[in-house]
């Protein structure tokens, strides 16, 4: 889950980890619902962080 400052609503840990298994949590203070085009190098990074976790 990448959870980003100014998203539409803001997801709350603990609410979503009672219906999803949450292997990967990261929170941003900037972007939006088009983090990856706004800022690629941070979202590329938390890409890879996740990815290496499941090696």
């Amino acid at each position: 889950m990448a959870v980003f400052a100014h998203d539409i609503t803001l997801p709350v840990r603990p609410i979503a980890e009672r219906t999803s298994t949450i292997t990967h949590w990261s929170e941003s203070d900037r972007g939006g619902h088009f983090s990856a085009r706004e800022m690629p190098d941070s979202f590329i990074d938390d890409v890879r962080v996740f990815l290496r976790d499941l090696r």
